[in-house]
């Protein structure tokens, strides 16, 4: 998932205010039981937020506050949300967990995590080693604001009003980016500083966001053509302001903060790419572990769990390479997978259309395992050209609750020659059925769940699923062909790399070139493919781990529930309750799966 759905998903603690201030007189004399109790807190935390960060709104589809970025990266937003973690943790507190029915404890301890975890990542050393580096090529704010004003993204464009919330949010944005100048300057003092492969990777970013001028830019797509119910007058004017906003300030801050960074911080930015490096890495890297993976993992301990699954997976490949009759060594089977024209697309079209094939597939057969199939509409996309470089093979962004919005499954069609047809299957149960697009949906459409189930998450839970779904294509009809089977096996084995390579990289002095060597020599992956991995790794510490752990963690839990329940298992039922009460830690799905299968009799 990208940062567009990533960014909503960090810190949302919600339910709808009205839960809260519109209860019947018969209601408030219950006010003081736990259940209305955690109900008042998660309404009050979700109104709470939503004042200090409307974007969340936005991409809810609430547009009330939709002329606001919110206070971003500033000192008073950083005490803003410490105090709002240490409020709502003592009011948390004095609710009696016992006495809340079993869904109301998987909300207490799941806030709970959420806001310690939130907590933990506000105090001084992590905010020191965290705050002067606002900006990355991966989750950099400079494109996700780009985007969101692009009309593409989850900002509509469909009346007078969304275009004048919109003005002011670029007024907004280049006083951001000039901000982050102030940040990466603090950063330059105590030596906390991005590598130098990360800002030469945002300094492409800008380049391509400003490159052609105002009227190339992506920000003025949406007076390109308008609503017809505006009017031609205002479409006159809105084109005449954008125009001038646009080219006189946003487009000059994108060049200031890139001329900034090519003349002044680039000379001074570390050439080690790791964490360990910098002042303060090594802690703020364990947190990020802990945070991405939800459990209490170290990172040597993920390091050698990674090893161990890239050798189980070779096993499969080397089966694999048996079946198809290739006679050649490992090596060879790699290269012959990364060369062979067959296994390449012969357009970007094509490559969607064989996405768009696969999802007609999977479409008739998903009843089979799942029983809440979501009502948000799916549609498959490239990515947008100005981020294909930098960006990953495949990702996807939710859409809103009322399915005005659609979920959107992108595929990248950059370096096409890079690109392998054999993994197709694969990708598309990850980024779209029964993958991101089943987690997030299913979970936004419950309007039972408090608002930070649905609508909040972590990593672990979110990509665990991913990786989940992929595993689910033999049950679905999928990897008959040997080669999409391959495809399943580098996704996985994708997964297991990085578990070995992140902790490489930032907790063992792992250099760029190392960890693009180990990935081109376990797995057929293109050299433009492990590039983009390692800088994405190097660019977000600890977030890749998230997949392969999460995955096991699911995997692990099914198979529990199998061999406690035999013939009384029922695999739709798993999913379901895996999937409807949205992004769980792993400690408190596990402790809810369990609860399952002792209520449907197991041993």
């Amino acid at each position: 998932m990208r940062v567009s759905a990533l960014l909503v998903a960090v810190s949302l603690f919600a339910v709808s205010p009205a839960l809260a201030q519109n209860r019947v007189p018969a209601a408030m004399a219950a006010a003081e039981s736990p259940s209305v109790r955690l109900a008042a807190l998660f309404a009050q935390s979700d109104a709470d937020n939503l004042k200090r960060n409307p974007l969340y709104g936005l991409f809810r589809g609430d547009t009330s506050r939709a002329d606001q970025l919110g206070e971003l990266i500033t000192d008073a937003a950083y005490a803003a949300e410490k105090r709002a973690a240490e409020n709502e943790l003592k009011a948390l507190a004095a609710i009696d967990r016992a006495a809340l029915t079993p869904d109301e404890q998987v909300s207490y301890d799941t806030f709970k995590w959420q806001r310690e975890t939130d907590l933990a990542g506000l105090q001084p050393a992590l905010l020191a080693a965290t705050v002067p580096r606002p900006i990355d090529h991966f989750f950099g704010f400079h494109n996700f604001l780009a985007e969101l004003q692009s009309g593409e993204s989850a900002a509509p464009f469909k009346t007078l009003k969304d275009y004048e919330d919109a003005l002011k949010r670029h007024d907004q944005f280049a006083l951001l980016l000039d901000l982050s100048i102030l940040r990466f300057r603090q950063g330059m003092k105590t030596g906390v500083v991005q590598p130098k492969l990360v800002v030469n990777n945002i300094i492409d970013q800008l380049n391509n966001l400003t490159t052609g001028g105002t009227d190339a830019s992506i920000m003025m797509k949406p007076v390109q053509t308008f609503p017809n119910d505006i009017n031609a007058a205002d479409q006159v004017r809105l084109k005449a302001a954008y125009a001038k906003m646009v080219g006189e300030r946003v487009n000059p801050a994108l060049i200031r903060l890139r001329d900034f960074l090519k003349t002044e911080y680039l000379p001074v930015a570390r050439d080690a790419p790791g964490l360990g490096a910098m002042p303060g890495g090594p802690d703020l890297y364990r947190y990020l572990v802990a945070s991405s993976t939800t459990t209490s993992l170290t990172p040597d301990e993920i390091h050698n769990i990674g090893l161990s699954e890239v050798a189980r997976i070779l096993k499969g490949m080397d089966e694999v390479k048996a079946r198809v009759g290739f006679t050649g060594d490992r090596a060879a089977f790699f290269t012959h997978l990364r060369t062979d024209p067959r296994f390449k697309f012969a357009s970007a079209q094509a490559m969607g259309d064989a996405f768009r094939a696969v999802g007609k597939r999977t479409d008739l057969v998903v009843g089979n395992l799942f029983d809440t199939i979501p009502k948000s509409p799916l549609e498959i996309k490239p990515v947008p050209a100005h981020r294909e470089k930098t960006d990953a093979a495949g990702s996807y962004q939710g859409g809103t609750p009322d399915g005005k919005r659609p979920g959107i499954f992108y595929y990248n069609a950059y370096d096409l020659p890079s690109r392998s047809n054999y993994g197709v299957e694969t990708l598309y149960l990850h980024e779209a059925v029964p993958g991101h697009h089943f987690q997030v949906s299913l979970a936004q459409e419950n309007e039972k769940l408090p608002a930070f189930q649905r609508f909040g998450g972590n990593t672990a839970f979110a990509e665990g699923w991913g990786l989940y779904a992929e595993s689910l294509g033999p049950e679905l009809g999928m990897f008959k062909d040997p080669y999409q089977l391959q495809g399943r096996y580098e996704d996985e084995m994708l997964r297991a790399l990085r578990l070995v390579v992140d902790t490489g990289i930032h907790s063992k002095g792992w250099g760029r070139d190392q960890s693009i060597d180990y990935m081109l020599a376990n797995s057929s992956m293109s050299r433009t493919d492990a590039i983009a991995e390692v800088e994405r790794y190097i660019a977000i510490p600890s977030q890749a781990l998230a997949y392969k752990i999460g995955q096991l963690t699911i995997s692990r839990l099914r198979a529990k529930a199998q061999a406690a329940l035999g013939s009384k298992f029922d695999i739709k039922g798993f999913h379901r309750q895996v999937l409807m009460t949205g992004a769980l830690p792993m400690a408190v799905l596990e402790a809810k799966i369990d609860r399952w299968i002792a209520q449907q009799g197991g041993r």
